[in-house]
């Protein structure tokens, strides 16, 4: 429950009666709210691994700052890192930025885009490590081929066995498998029939 606030008021005897009088009025009908219990409140997003850093970044429009972090990645992403104040001395040390607020800027996006390197090839950014790992990608020769098919050979279709005679490797064991049948649209009656429409003879007709 609400408690009264009790304030004595006539310490001070040099206010006038009338304003005594009126504080003690005031005072009377002020009350103090009850405490705030900790579970009521909404909860707290908090960043664990850095509790500075804010969830609402700022958005890069501008093609100029996107230009200079892929530049800045091509050229030196072996001294690059996901920290955006190393990034930021870094792009002090290899470029010469007009601005402490496009320097900012550009050190800020090059950060997003390192943390996008590590999930995965980016578009527009070409670099060293990334055409190697492209490479060793594209030479990949799996231990176990896949036309190296089982004792009952793979499932293909008439077609497919066509197409495979046709290029000349009838030697990889394939099953033929029952062709499928082709489907067939259902003949349809006269307009409205079959719906509880009344069929006119001759109707649609030219």
């Amino acid at each position: 429950m609400a408690t009264e606030l009790t304030v004595s008021i006539w310490s001070n005897f040099q206010q006038p009666l009338w304003q005594a009088a009126r504080g003690m009025a005031l005072t009377r009908r002020l009350k103090l709210s009850p405490p705030i219990r900790q579970d009521s409140l909404p909860p707290v997003k908090a960043n664990l691994q850095n509790p500075l850093k804010s969830f609402n970044m700022g958005r890069v429009r501008t093609k100029t700052v996107k230009r200079a972090s892929r530049v800045m990645i091509e050229k030196f992403y072996p001294r690059l890192t996901l920290d955006f104040h190393t990034n930021k001395r870094i792009a002090d040390e290899v470029a010469i930025i007009p601005s402490k607020r496009l320097r900012n800027k550009i050190a800020g996006f090059t950060t997003h885009l390192m943390k996008r390197i590590q999930k995965g090839p980016v578009r527009g950014i070409s670099f060293k490590l990334q055409e190697e790992e492209r490479e060793r990608k594209d030479q990949y020769v799996p231990e176990v081929s896949a036309l190296a098919a089982p004792e009952l050979g793979l499932e293909v279709d008439p077609d497919t066995k066509d197409l495979l005679r046709s290029l000349g490797m009838d030697s990889i064991n394939v099953q033929v498998s029952a062709p499928i049948s082709s489907y067939a649209a259902p003949e349809r009656g006269p307009r409205g029939a079959g719906r509880g429409g009344r069929v006119v003879p001759g109707a649609g007709r030219n």
